[in-house]
């Protein structure tokens, strides 16, 4: 991305839970403020059906992050369950669960991290949608070519010492592999008794069929021309024998049809995964 932009592909991640809203039902993931935080042009447009996001070829990567946010907050609250402290989202973007969800603020402290000019975009709007922030919620803009996220994190208040929960959506396409490897190293480290971490990552396109190939590509095509190319794929057992080196003990990864099964058993729509992206919900 630019250094003085927000990030769109931030924008269209948003377009497609918004769009999830309208289009999908039963929804799998529900979202009560995804049309207002999406600005009201786009929310008209999505209403009027003026967006490519409610195109029918659209269908499947709404799917999949709308199974990506509803696996990562599953996860969140089975991860309270067992004492988790803090919630970081990485790459925040314009995710409205600290906004919308009824957690108890004494009991989870919510940090938002992203590139300074996308989280001032996202603070305006909160703004403008005039949805109030809590006080349980912290920003932590962190320029990555001038600061660590470690130290982004503890100027914003984070503990290093308390258990903590991450999610890291939609970012590690995007990374170098060097990159993702210092992310997830920082999360094994943490002090605290345990901490996890939900991520997503595309397998390479040696892994796909001609048709999820050319998807890719046109998807890749698209971040590209905004400044976000596509820079890293795993293979599972790559992102496996990885998570082990760094001491993570319990790997999580699903599929496209271990997702579809989990969560669109029994739809009588389209509505379901099509590609060969995974979702790894891991711990120390």
């Amino acid at each position: 991305m630019f250094d003085d932009k927000a990030s769109a592909t931030a924008q269209g991640a948003a377009l497609h839970r918004a769009a999830h809203q309208l289009l999908d039902h039963p929804s799998i993931f529900s979202d009560p403020l995804a049309l207002r935080i999406i600005g009201r042009e786009a929310e008209m447009a999505l209403r009027g059906g003026e967006s490519r996001h409610i195109l029918p070829g659209a269908a499947g990567l709404r799917a999949f992050l709308a199974i990506r946010s509803r696996f990562t907050e599953d996860c969140l609250a089975e991860a309270m369950a067992r004492g988790i402290g803090q919630y970081v989202l990485l790459g925040a973007g314009l995710d409205t669960f600290a906004y919308r969800s009824a957690f108890d603020p004494a009991r989870l402290r919510i940090f938002e991290v992203d590139h300074p000019a996308t989280q001032e975009w996202k603070r305006g709007r909160l703004r403008d949608a005039g949805i109030a922030v809590p006080g349980s919620v912290f920003f932590a803009p962190v320029d990555f070519e001038r600061e660590t996220l470690g130290e982004g994190l503890v100027r914003a208040g984070f503990d290093l010492a308390t258990p903590a929960f991450f999610a890291w959506l939609g970012v590690v396409p995007y990374l170098t592999r060097e990159a993702v490897m210092v992310t997830l190293r920082f999360v094994a480290e943490q002090t605290g008794v345990f901490s996890e971490i939900v991520f997503d990552y595309p397998e390479p396109a040696d892994a796909m069929s001609p048709v999820q190939r050319r998807a890719m590509q046109i998807l890749g095509a698209r971040t590209s021309a905004v400044g976000e190319p596509f820079r890293t794929a795993f293979k599972p057992h790559e992102i496996r024998d990885a998570l082990f080196a760094l001491g993570f003990s319990r790997i999580v990864d699903m599929d496209a049809t271990a997702l579809n099964a989990r969560y669109c058993g029994g739809r009588n729509d389209a509505f379901a995964l099509r590609g060969n992206a995974h979702i790894v919900h891991t711990r120390t």
